[in-house]
């Protein structure tokens, strides 16, 4: 196997995702293709990101919407790594993206914790170098 290539997402609403993904956290949106049946395919990705990317699929029924914004039962399940922390973390606090603590300095790397706009936590992460 060569590459995770797409992580899904269970969203409310196709547009406010893409708002929030592309405005917010500075995605770039890949693809935005209606199916026919009212679903439409959409991926969005980090700027440059060309294996893993991630299909934002709107909840197609109550089980699904159950779990909109709370797919990793309050864990952290997505990690974006950036080789500028203080740039963005200082973007997307402009956005109005929450983070739910001050950054922080790990062995691993610079890191705080956020939420995006259904609640899901998420790490922006510089990882270390040369370790």
């Amino acid at each position: 196997m060569a590459h995770l290539g797409l992580v899904a997402l269970v969203v409310r609403d196709y547009d406010e995702a893409i708002a929030f993904y592309v405005d917010a956290l500075g995605f770039d949106l890949v693809e935005d293709t209606p199916r026919g049946d009212g679903t439409r395919w959409v991926v969005v990705a980090p700027p440059g990101a060309v294996e893993t990317r991630m299909l934002l699929a709107r909840a197609a029924d109550d089980g699904q919407t159950a779990r909109v914004g709370d797919q990793t039962g309050g864990r952290v399940g997505w990690f974006l790594n950036t080789d500028a922390f203080e740039r963005d973390y200082a973007r997307m606090r402009a956005a109005g993206v929450v983070f739910e603590e001050e950054p922080r300095r790990e062995p691993y790397g610079t890191v705080a914790v956020f939420r995006d706009l259904y609640g899901n936590r998420w790490d922006l992460i510089e990882p270390k170098t040369g370790a």
